[in-house]
Order: structure tokens, then sequence, then C-alpha cells
């Protein structure tokens, strides 16, 4: 519905409209401008007061006889301010003040002046916790979407670079950023990604950018392994944009969506780039190789243990040195599960009180719980390795993944043996293959289809693409 020319039928529809008597937050403002009745209505906490008076001290200025007959005309000489704009559509400019924008109507005018001097309340780009480097840029992303566009701007200054602005929920019209390079970009994605969010009826995004992953890609949700890349480091995002992928980006959300993501993009790290050649790819080999033992070392051990004439004399060490009380599945089983516990508990542990317990949990849980005979020594060891292990890459996502995976392994092989195991490895190898990105390409390209200089690529740190010539 469009707004009125009459001022007195704005205020008293848009007071009804935004309960003003109830809303402490929600102010406004009447005053005279040039001879006219108007009104300033603002979300407090959101607008810079210092442009807002000073904006006013402009207005008390206008006289009657320089009023124009135009909102735009008004907005271009009078309003001191370089981000204005005119809405005549009711939800729109509902919207845009629930954001943060001032609006400001004056009699005669069948157009708001909408005036952008909002500020959201905002922490410091200071490194993630999570995606920590050895060497690099130490900001990162925040909640505020503005902030996070301004630190790929930053390291992009490229007319190609575009940054497409969307909305999504019906009752909480969270704010989207489409970041891409346009001259490298998957166009048929790209539409793909533009249709499926304008598509989306949802009340809210309550969850932020789960809520839109789950919305994006809602099909194959029992197949664990992410289909999405997450980051909170601007450098990481501006280095995805520059090889032609695309960025998502949610207000209210310290990390950004890099679609597509294929396996071998989830597993690397931004310390892989920040050392030379070599180093980069023991890093990136080690990170490989450290997540395959997570996902086999516990399993295959087990397998030894219930076939003790397939241990080679070398390897004769790994035997149980004590007397077993506890079936060796349901020790594993447990501190799988326990491990968790323990990591819940950590999230929600004060910061002053996390080293003491942490020390207090190691003895008790370690040492007692083996005295005790519920566990033996080997079973600590090798949970204890994998549970370090799985903190080798940032991915959350797939750490549980390899977790889930994990205990189906075992779970077969201790009911099936050895087809237990192969039928586990089988089902862990196809839940990998038959995965598809969200552009329906494969998840394991390059090695499915092949391409041997991809694959030198996703195993070898080579010299870095954007510092090639032109």
């Amino acid at each position: 519905m469009k707004i009125s020319a009459d001022f007195n039928t704005n205020l008293q529809h848009f007071h009804q409209i935004l309960d003003v008597a109830t809303n402490f937050d929600i102010v406004y403002h009447t005053l005279e401008i040039g001879g006219k009745s108007a009104c300033l209505y603002f979300v407090d906490g959101f607008t810079k007061d210092e442009i807002l008076l000073r904006l006013m001290q402009d207005f008390s200025s206008v006289k009657p006889e320089d009023m124009p007959d135009l909102p735009h005309d008004f907005s271009k000489k009078y309003v001191s301010y370089g981000e204005t704009g005119l809405e005549d559509e009711e939800q729109q400019i509902l919207i845009q003040l629930l954001s943060g924008l001032s609006c400001l109507f004056i009699d005669g005018y069948d157009k708001c002046i909408t005036i952008d001097c909002r500020t959201y309340p905002a922490r410091g780009v200071s490194e993630p916790e999570k995606d920590k480097v050895l060497r690099g840029s130490r900001d990162g992303f925040v909640e505020t979407l503005i902030f996070n566009t301004a630190l790929i701007r930053r390291r992009i200054r490229d007319t190609d670079f575009t940054v497409e602005i969307a909305q999504a929920g019906e009752s909480s019209h969270t704010d989207i950023a489409i970041c891409y390079m346009k001259k490298r970009v998957d166009e048929k994605l790209l539409s793909l990604i533009r249709e499926r969010i304008q598509k989306l009826h949802v009340d809210a995004l309550t969850m932020n950018q789960e809520s839109l992953a789950e919305c994006l890609f809602p099909h194959k949700w029992f197949n664990p392994f992410p289909k999405f890349r997450f980051s909170e480091r601007p450098d990481t995002a501006a280095a995805s944009i520059l090889e032609g992928n695309i960025i998502i980006l949610v207000d209210n959300s310290p990390a950004c969506m890099i679609l597509p993501s294929s396996v071998f993009d989830i597993i690397e790290e931004a310390d892989d780039y920040y050392f030379p050649p070599v180093t980069g790819t023991y890093l990136r080999l080690s990170r490989m190789t450290v997540a395959f033992l997570t996902l086999f070392l516990t399993p295959v051990w087990l397998l030894l243990m219930q076939n003790p004439d397939w241990i080679p004399d070398w390897l004769s060490f790994i035997q149980l040195a004590d007397q077993q009380y506890v079936p060796l599945i349901f020790q594993l089983l447990i501190l799988e599960f326990a491990i968790d516990g323990l990591r819940l508990a950590a999230v929600n542990t004060p910061n002053m009180l996390t080293t003491p317990l942490s020390v207090i949990a190691g003895i008790v849980l370690g040492e007692y719980s083996v005295k005790s005979g519920w566990f033996n020594p080997e079973t600590m060891l090798y949970m204890a390795f994998v549970t370090v292990a799985n903190y080798s890459q940032a991915s959350f996502e797939m750490g549980y993944a390899l977790k889930f995976m994990r205990v189906i392994l075992l779970l077969l092989t201790s009911l099936l043996n050895g087809w237990g195991f192969a039928i586990g490895t089988v089902f862990s190898v196809c839940a990998v293959v038959f995965n598809r990105t969200i552009a329906g390409k494969s998840y394991i390209y390059p090695l499915i289809p092949f391409s041997w200089s991809e694959c030198k690529k996703r195993f070898f740190r080579g010299r870095l693409p954007h510092t090639e010539k032109r």
C-alpha cells in the first residue's frame, strides 16, 4: 500500500502500526520544515545522533518560499547526507525503518525520505578463535554485514567484484549478501542461488547461515558430509571469490558460506598459502593423513584385536597388555560419547575455571578410569589421538561426519568382523563419492571426474594463482 500525501493521515497510520506508545525504542520527532509539518522516525540505538542533530539544524533553516514541490528535489537540496532515498510503499518503509534507517515524512509529499545514518553495535574485527593462522592477517568477520563486505572489498579493488543484496524471512527480513566476480563466476550456479533465495518462504532465519544452508540445499540431509564451506576469515573469502566461487554473507553471522565446495575445498586452510610451497604441501598432506587416521585408526585396531592371528610380529605391541573387563566395542563407544560430553561442558565452562576443571577431568577420567578397570590404556591412547586429531582441520561439520562414519565402522566391525569392516568402509566411501555439491558436481573432484592437473593443485601447494601474471 502506498502512503498518502496528507501528513496527519501518515502520522496516525504509522503511530498505530509502530505502536510508539508501547515501543520505547521507536522514537519519533515532530518538527516544522519550511512552514510544513514533518515527522522523523528512527530506532534508538541504530542511528548516529550527531548526524540527526546536524540534519535537524539544517531543516530549521529552510524558508517556506524555498520549499520544493517534489520530495526528490528536497532530498537533493536540503538533506545534506550521502545515503538517502525515496520510498512510497508502506511495507518497504517499515522494513527500512526497523533495519535502522531514519524515515522523514513531510506534509504534502507522497514519498518518505529515508536517511541511512545507521550504526550497529559491533565488536572488533579480531582474529577468529577457530580459524587462527600461524602467519597472515589477524582480522575476522563480525556480526555486522556492512563491515564484512568492506573487509572483502578492501582486498579486491576490482570493478568486476559484485555484491548483491537480498532479504529472506517474513518476520526477520534478514539481509543476505551474494559476492562474486562477474567474469569468473559460474553464471548457472549464480542464477540458481538467486532463484532459491527469492523463493524462500520462511518466517525467519533464526540460525542465520545454517537456516539458509538448509533452505538452499534441502535434499540429502541424512548425508553428514558438509555441502558448504564456512570461514570467518576475509582473506579466505577474498581468495575464494578470485577463484570464481560465490560467497554468501548473512547479517548477524560472523562467517561466510563458500559455494560450491568439494571435500578438498573444505579441508583446505589459510596456513597452506601463508607458507612457502614445500611447507604448505607438508601441512596439507599432514592434514589429509590425520583425517584418514581419525576415521580408520580405532576400527582397524578393533578388527585386529578381534583377530589376533592377523597381527604381524612387528605389530605385536599393539595387543592389550592388561586383562579386559569391558568389551572393547563398549569402551570405544563410551569414550566417543564421553568426549563429546566433555567438549560440550568445556564450551559452557567459565573461562576462569576451564584450566583447573580440565586438569581434574584429565586426572579422573584418564588415570582412575584405567585403574578402575573400565578402560584399557590402549583404548585411552587411541581415542586420545582421535580426539586431538579432530582439531587438525577447521570444519566442525567435517569432524562430526568422520565421527559418524567411524562409529558406523566400529559397530559393523564388532558385529560382522572382517566383513563388517569391509561393508563399513564401502559405506563411508559411498557417502563421500555419491555426495554432490550445490552445483550438482562431484564432491571429490578432481578424482571423479579425474583431472591430473587439478589433482596436483589439490594435493601439492604450488605457486599462488593470484600472483601469476595475466
